[in-house]
């Protein structure tokens, strides 16, 4: 098979955002018969969380699949961090929904959005437990795709993120 052949947007050995779990890397496309079909399969590799995933290459996009962001959009996000928090007046429960949302759409904006709106510097109010959890989760998947993005590892990516979110509280 063709280590440059196009399916659709994507490539063998591109990176790519699946919504539910970050940055992965097309690994290799494979047929396999499913249900007495043959099926084109993406294999994605997400290495951190050493798990591989199956995604039928004609449905993609429809999963919500989509390349790296482009550095501009990575500006983008980074500008959105400099803003102010916003945090609704919402219960807890509510507004938590609305952060795993947006963690999950796999979009860059709203996971920077989450990222801005849960990261408390020293002097703030402590965090919950499930709040500590969403940041992280949504800190993660933000500098995993900023690190694949820059071409550098995610130590350095999160140092990034991080310092600009330490420098607006000043």
């Amino acid at each position: 098979m063709a280590k440059n052949k196009k399916y659709g947007d994507f490539r063998i050995n591109d990176f790519v955002v699946y919504p539910a779990h970050g940055v992965g890397k097309i690994t290799t496309v494979e047929t396999q018969e499913i249900a007495g079909t043959e099926m084109e399969l993406f294999v994605i590799l997400f290495e951190k969380d050493k798990m591989t995933l199956r995604v039928p290459t004609a449905k993609a996009t429809a999963v919500g699949m989509r390349n790296l962001s482009s550095p501009e959009e990575i500006a983008k996000a980074m500008k959105t961090l400099k803003g102010r928090a916003r945090v609704k007046r919402a219960m807890w429960s509510r507004r938590a929904q609305e952060y795993e949302q947006k963690i999950n759409s796999g979009d860059l904006m709203s996971i920077a959005e989450v990222v801005r709106d849960l990261h408390r510097n020293d002097e703030e109010r402590e965090q919950s437990y499930s709040e500590r959890q969403l940041y992280e989760a949504a800190l993660e998947r933000l500098t995993r795709e900023v690190a694949a993005v820059d071409a550098t590892d995610e130590g350095v990516a999160g140092e990034k993120v991080v310092g600009i979110l330490v420098s607006r509280g000043s």
